[in-house]
């Protein structure tokens, strides 16, 4: 039996494993995409080429990766038996749990155990198809195939509104994906690579993964975001409504992170996609909350190493383009699909079970049941 070892709560700090797919550094404000700083590659970098980067561990030889796009326009068509099972879903349902069971209907029985490329490209290329499927059935329109002359992006956007997207939409989501498409173990790629360390397929990996994005922990934080923006109004409400927030001890959402203790660099690049592309008053609105919002949560706990994390600016961007609010949440899963697929690939290659222990707190052993044995039998 291996040695136990003490171990904080949540895992803080705990490596659990070894990785070659991306670093993040909490103290020295980066992330690093085999070997790329992040700040290299956004914007303007194809998400298909950082699909590419994160499966192949090395840059496409020219963008878009040629062999990714081609492998996402292929699997992009569904199957009809597919199809028809999406399509009989009833609407109704919160986007995120109506995507959880159309991710489970790609669960045919064909998946197995090792996870393939091909089926990773499945995964990325079919979610947002059976998504905006689903959407636009609940708003009463009627689905819309996607295009092989788009990209992921490009194609999640004309299938979720139904017109040509507009270029510079396009430009804002793909640094969007781009910069969520992996965060090393986060709960999402944890909870998938303990579901394939037992040698389960993809789809049920995948769907473990995507069942941890209802808690607002993980993920959830962007259209709570949006609703704070919209409670807020106006940039001369922000201090009184903060100071009113953190004396009623609520949230503020879209500031703190677990690993981050400097500036999360992912919000500063969103943070410049927001400028590009919201409407000034918005994004004035917003630099105006979060100014009032660092500087009171900084007075209330001096010292702490609190900063406005990736979930903030998301929130300003995704708005901007026209996600949905209940639709932002599934939107961060389309983008990080890539991560959970490399990291399946990767677990598999060199599988162990993953099983930690727990320290047990409870009584000691020696305790009387208080009636006789079969005493309650009738």
């Amino acid at each position: 039996m291996a040695e136990r070892v003490a171990t904080a709560k949540g895992l803080a700090g705990v490596v659990v494993g070894t990785s070659r797919i991306s670093d993040v550094g909490g103290e020295t404000g980066t992330l690093v995409y085999r070997g790329f700083n992040v700040r290299e590659l956004v914007p303007g970098t194809p998400y298909e080429s950082i699909v590419h980067l994160l499966l192949f561990g090395e840059p496409p030889p020219e963008d878009p990766s040629q062999r990714i796009w081609g492998a996402l326009a292929a699997a992009r068509i569904l199957p009809p038996a597919l199809a028809d099972a999406a399509d009989a879903l009833p609407v109704g349902k919160p986007p995120l749990e109506a995507m959880r069971t159309l991710l489970s209907m790609m669960g045919d029985g064909t998946y197995g155990y090792p996870p393939t490329l091909e089926e990773g490209y499945e995964l990325i290329a079919r979610l947002p198809v059976l998504l905006t499927r689903y959407l636009r059935r609940s708003r009463g329109e009627d689905p819309i195939d996607p295009r092989p002359g788009l990209g992921q992006v490009a194609n999640y956007l004309a299938m979720l509104h139904g017109t040509d997207p507009d270029p510079a939409h396009v430009r804002a989501l793909t640094g969007y994906f781009d910069l969520l498409a992996d965060h090393g173990m986060n709960p999402s790629t944890f909870a998938l690579t303990i579901g394939i360390s037992t040698q389960t397929d993809l789809i049920s990996g995948a769907t473990a993964a995507l069942s941890v994005l209802k808690g607002p922990l993980h993920g959830g934080a962007p259209s709570l975001v949006v609703q704070m923006l919209d409670a807020v109004g106006t940039s001369e409400r922000a201090e009184a409504y903060v100071a009113e927030q953190l004396e009623h001890r609520r949230l503020l959402y879209g500031f703190g992170h677990r690993v981050y203790k400097v500036e999360d660099p992912r919000a500063v690049l969103l943070h410049q996609l927001a400028r590009d592309v919201a409407a000034p008053a918005r994004v004035q609105l917003a630099e105006t909350v979060e100014r009032c919002a660092l500087e009171a949560l900084h007075r209330a706990r001096p010292g702490a190493r609190i900063y406005t994390n990736v979930e903030y600016y998301s929130a300003v961007v995704l708005e901007a383009v026209g996600i949905p609010r209940e639709c932002m949440t599934p939107t961060f899963a389309l983008a990080r699909t890539a991560g959970w697929v490399a990291h399946a690939l990767e677990q598999a290659v060199d599988n162990r079970v993953i099983r930690p222990d727990v320290r047990y707190e409870g009584p000691a052993s020696g305790r009387t049941w208080p009636r006789p044995r079969g005493a309650g039998d009738p």
